[in-house]
């Protein structure tokens, strides 16, 4: 499974690479602290895929790189997906390597 830092993700989106960001925790997660992007929760993940880009890099976040894990997991295995990084550390590496800032849980 290929992967990105979060500093690495900071450079790509400072150089405005073509990226999609897909979240893929629960709603309630994505409201305390987000990248913007697109929520498909987990358990939507079969049922909404088809928002999931092919033609470009997509970095799946969740909170600590566990469930993003699981997601690239099945996209790339059940739905063939070969362009997915996930963000190692998720959105909590984020929060403490990039924006000290940002709301943590």
């Amino acid at each position: 499974m290929d992967e990105i830092t979060a500093l690495e993700l900071k450079e790509r989106l400072a150089r405005s690479s073509r990226m999609q960001l897909v979240d893929v925790r629960e709603p309630e997660e994505f409201e305390i602290c987000n990248l913007g992007g697109e929520l498909i929760p987990l358990g939507e993940l079969s049922r909404q895929s088809a928002r999931i880009r092919r033609d470009i890099p997509v970095v799946i976040i969740c909170h600590h790189g566990f469930r993003s894990a699981q997601a690239i997991n099945y996209l790339t295995q059940r739905l063939g997906y070969e362009n997915l990084l996930n963000l190692k550390g998720g959105i909590h590496a984020w929060a403490t390597q990039v924006d000290p800032g940002m709301a943590t849980y």
